[in-house]
């Protein structure tokens, strides 16, 4: 396999590492590697990242089979991962039986709860400090209008993340990169992604976003900019108080009666 990146795709790649910290010395990374387009190319940039480091750092690869199809072939990923020399391990975890049995609730939601658990704990036991996970520029805006639009909640998901719980830190190298430069990757890597075996891919609410915002730049081109603006956290200047609570509007109210003239 012949090892490049155009100069771009490094830009943007030493860009996040650096700004964010996500890289130190003596790290041990897990990458969550479905499959898709995303986390391949993902597991090809950190392979390549690894050789111009200042440091080293150890790199494996992990999949998980949510057993949507009996046929998830992963042979081609385990291959893939030897040819850059990456560690590849997989487990099977029953998601679609969960989902089967909670109609109720949101499959994407249940499926990603899971997925991040099984990777999680797959580092956990076998030393890893680091999660690399591929999520990109793309991913965040849409994070983030989702949670305005159904949540009331101006916040997304951060480029480095440390969970208390399991000490581990989780990181996402590919979060300068968009969408549309990440189609067709697999012109430098020569890997062909795995169709996604979920039911629900191309039927989500972040489909729906992704949609939204497409349609609103039709209208105006700087939606998209403005929204990845507004992820920023010196991008709030004038936002109402937080809500108070019943209690402390009830102490407000007598305050404020309680006002008299002397």
């Amino acid at each position: 396999m012949r090892k490049h990146l155009p100069k771009d795709y490094f830009s943007h790649l030493w860009r996040a590492i650096i700004e964010f910290d996500m890289l130190a010395p003596g790290d041990r990374v897990l990458i969550g590697l479905s499959g898709g387009k995303d986390s391949v190319f993902l597991t090809y940039a950190l392979s390549l990242i690894r050789q111009h480091l200042p440091f080293s750092i150890d790199l494996a690869a992990y999949t998980l089979d949510p057993m949507f199809t009996p046929d998830f072939d992963l042979s081609p990923l385990a291959d893939f991962c030897s040819r850059l020399d990456i560690p590849f391990s997989t487990e099977q975890f029953n998601i679609a039986g969960i989902i089967e049995k909670n109609h109720g609730n949101d499959p994407c939601f249940s499926c990603a709860f899971f997925r991040r658990g099984a990777v999680n704990n797959f580092a956990v036991k076998h030393g890893f400090n680091k999660v690399a996970l591929a999520h990109h520029h793309d991913d965040a805006v849409e994070t983030f209008f989702m949670g305005l639009l159904y949540s009331g909640q101006l916040r997304t998901f951060l480029p480095v993340t440390h969970l208390d719980r399991t000490k581990l830190t989780v990181i996402r190298p590919l979060i300068y990169f968009r969408e549309k430069k990440l189609v067709g990757t697999s012109r430098l890597h020569g890997f062909t992604p795995i169709p996604s075996p979920c039911p629900f891919n191309g039927k989500t609410k972040r489909q729906e976003i992704k949609e939204m915002i497409r349609d609103l730049q039709k209208n105006n081109k700087a939606v998209y900019t403005h929204l990845a603006a507004a992820m920023r956290a010196d991008a709030a200047m004038e936002l109402w108080p937080p809500e108070p609570g019943r209690a402390e509007m009830k102490q407000k109210f007598v305050s404020f009666w309680n006002k008299k003239d002397r």
